[in-house]
């Protein structure tokens, strides 16, 4: 069975159409045919069936489906792998990260690993905390960056942190020059947060029922952009952490104010990998510089900005 055949296969399953594979594979339509049918003879039962409205997968079509991707991407892995013995500091890093903010708190990281090495090319996914935990189990993800993740077999949390979440308004809120806010005072202010599908607000939730206390935000999004947007406009504050709005924060556009008394929310942030898989040089590297990153985090916390005169 040659190596070519599969990735036709795989990029037919893929397309679920004899055309369009053979266009993104920028070849004829009979040359996809006869690699299928080649497949066809070496395991010797039909993999498709062919009709006026398309192919349709056979029983033997949907098995060899579930394990060609996992076998093209492990071979290369293996090709990254033979690159790294020959001191090649070269390939690709497939990252997924656990929605907007896990993805604004390691952007900055990505952007400085990747002026290290150049040559380096990086695939960045925004996903669900399951998806993105299958996809390191299927192979198709090198890490995961996540919050609160899963327990799926064939992933290792390699370092579990956290993240506080600070109040985030305009850095002229009547509130801006606060040293804290208490939980009690934010109920009464406009809220912008996510829906409750969302970790993170489940996560609030929970605190403020321990207080007493009832959410009723004016706003209900998960689209990190629009949030901050809605702080910026004084329309809202919300709960955000503050190395996720780094950069407006910099600028004197926003500020962050911790919550009192200890009752701040705090959620997991998981570094993850496969346990049986050997890292490329490229993925081990990121993977170390992501872990140096979410150590150092608190650390790095930004005090809250004072209001503007």
């Amino acid at each position: 069975m040659q190596l070519r055949a599969l990735m036709y296969f795989d990029e037919l399953v893929r397309t679920n159409s004899m055309r369009a594979a053979a266009e993104n594979l920028n070849v004829a339509a009979t040359a996809v045919s006869r690699q299928i049918e080649n497949l066809e003879h070496y395991f010797g039962t039909p993999l498709v069936e062919r009709s006026n409205r398309g192919i349709k997968l056979t029983a033997a079509g949907e098995l060899l489906a579930a394990r060609a991707g996992r076998t093209l991407r492990e071979l290369e892995h293996v090709h990254q792998l033979i690159d790294d013995l020959q001191g090649l500091q070269r390939g690709r890093v497939v990252i997924y990260a656990n929605g907007a903010t896990v993805a604004n708190l390691i952007a900055p990281v990505l952007a400085e690993f990747s002026l290290r090495y150049p040559k380096l090319r990086f695939e960045v996914a925004i996903t669900s905390a399951r998806e993105a935990v299958e996809a390191l189990a299927a192979a198709e993800a090198d890490l995961v960056v996540t919050l609160f993740a899963p327990k799926i077999s064939g992933v290792k949390v390699r370092l579990r942190s956290e993240i506080t979440y600070d109040v985030i308004m305009a850095a002229d809120h009547p509130s801006a020059g606060a040293k804290e806010l208490a939980l009690r005072d934010l109920v009464q202010m406009p809220l912008a947060l996510p829906d409750k599908s969302f970790g993170a607000r489940q996560a609030f939730e929970d605190v403020f029922t321990k207080e007493g206390l009832t959410l009723d935000p004016v706003f209900v999004t998960g689209a990190l952009e629009m949030l901050k947007e809605l702080v910026l406009r004084r329309a809202a504050v919300t709960l955000l952490p503050a190395l996720a709005v780094q950069r407006e924060i910099d600028a004197g556009q926003l500020c962050a104010v911790p919550i009192a008394a200890g009752k701040a929310v705090r959620t997991p942030i998981d570094l993850c990998v496969a346990p049986d898989r050997q890292l490329s040089f490229a993925a081990g590297k990121l993977v170390d510089f992501v872990e140096r990153f979410m150590r150092g985090a608190d650390s790095r916390k930004p005090a809250p900005a004072k209001a503007k005169a």
